[in-house]
């Protein structure tokens, strides 16, 4: 039996949680994914820690955690495209992700190789 959409999204966005909770030591505040043609785009709000909201208060710091960050999620990057494989039965091409320091909100947008 295949999934529906929505609970693929559903599926997505629970096993990104998960993953957040693990790997990066905290879970987001909120969550969503939404599929649109070949690109699953995840939106996770409220990721950062305490010492992250004050090193985000000047330039320097707000480079570093996005540094640091990025930098983690590269190292655990197979993981990552294996939950959208997982669920989706479709490989992962690319993979995007930026954060903002201000809003504290990380997306994360893959790119299949055919639409969903």
């Amino acid at each position: 039996m295949s999934l529906s959409r929505g609970q693929m999204e559903d599926e997505i966005t629970k096993a990104m949680i998960q993953w957040e909770k693990e790997y990066m030591g905290r879970g987001p505040t909120e969550a969503r994914t939404d599929i649109v043609r070949n690109m699953v785009i995840v939106t996770l709000k409220g990721i950062l820690s305490q010492a992250e909201k004050h090193l985000a208060n000047n330039s320097e710091g707000m480079i570093l955690i996005k540094k640091l960050r990025q930098q983690l999620v590269e190292q655990r990057r197979s993981e990552l495209e294996e939950i959208i494989f997982k669920v989706t039965s479709t490989k992962v091409i690319s993979l995007h992700t930026d954060l903002s320091t201000r809003t504290g909100e990380r997306i994360f947008v893959f790119v299949t190789e055919k639409d969903i």
